[in-house]
């Protein structure tokens, strides 16, 4: 479970480092190497790198340690004294099931099939809140939706901010140095991917209250709506920095959790 904990946090690493890397392209003009902004462009940008395909394999096989290192913990608890609390095993399970998925999706991409790890985030958001939007009572779910995921992602900036990544860390191990290099990471990158979905719970809201699916966006569209506000580039340039801080803290999860 160590090793399939360790290498999931890792391969999370790379696809954020990636992520950024794409965004910062973005933000001073360039349309990112042709590539989106989110998983399924970090995809397609490892894909074109020497050894592309076996790295997407590599990826996919962390991810899926990632998930049976959730499910470990939604069966038998977690480390720490609240490990075995309902609500830390309903995590675990929920983001088990996430981490099926995006395995799922990235090995089938590593295997051939090209529509599956790369969709576009943009295109996917706009058919499942098109569908929502449908249903009877559909603006209320949607609505709800986003405000979901705003909450949750204030919920994650002030973490970040509060520094309590640091009590699922063996700090202890770590030097003065190393501890001061973590925290700046976990913060900027933390605190960065919490803006980022609490801007495309935004999004969702706007589009609930329009009755407009195509105001719904992916994590592509909302890294460029960034772009779109006064002081965009920079500020977008700040985030894809901040996502890219988030995969390198990622990395030193995989060195320093407790598991």
């Amino acid at each position: 479970m160590s090793v399939a904990a360790r290498s999931g946090f890792a391969a999370r690493g790379l696809i954020y480092v990636l992520v950024g890397v794409i965004a910062l392209q973005i933000a001073f003009g360039g349309a990112g190497g042709g590539h989106q902004a989110d998983r399924g462009g970090a995809l397609d940008e490892l894909a074109g790198k020497p050894f592309g395909s076996a790295m997407l394999w590599i990826v996919g096989i962390g991810l899926a340690g990632m998930a049976l290192w959730r499910l470990s913990e939604a069966v038998f608890g977690g480390a720490g004294p609240d490990g075995s609390k309902l609500s830390r095993r309903a995590a675990a399970l929920f983001r088990f099931v996430f981490y099926c998925f995006v395995s799922y999706s990235v090995l089938a991409y590593a295997a051939g099939d090209r529509g599956s790890g790369s969709g576009s985030s943009d295109r996917h958001t706009d058919d499942v809140t098109a569908r929502v939007l449908d249903w009877p009572g559909g603006q209320w779910l949607v609505g709800a939706a986003g405000v979901g995921v705003v909450i949750a992602g204030v919920w994650m900036a002030v973490r970040a901010v509060l520094k309590k990544f640091r009590e699922d860390l063996r700090i202890g191990a770590m030097s003065a140095r190393t501890r001061r290099v973590v925290d700046f990471l976990g913060v900027t990158g933390g605190a960065a991917r919490g803006v980022v979905f609490a801007a495309a719970g935004v999004f969702a809201l706007v589009a609930a209250v329009r009755h407009q699916p195509g105001e719904a966006r992916g994590m592509d569209d909302t890294l460029r709506g960034f772009r779109d506000l006064p002081a965009g580039p920079w500020l977008l340039a700040l985030v894809a920095l901040g996502l890219a801080a988030f995969g390198l803290f990622s990395w030193c999860v995989a060195r320093w959790r407790k598991l």
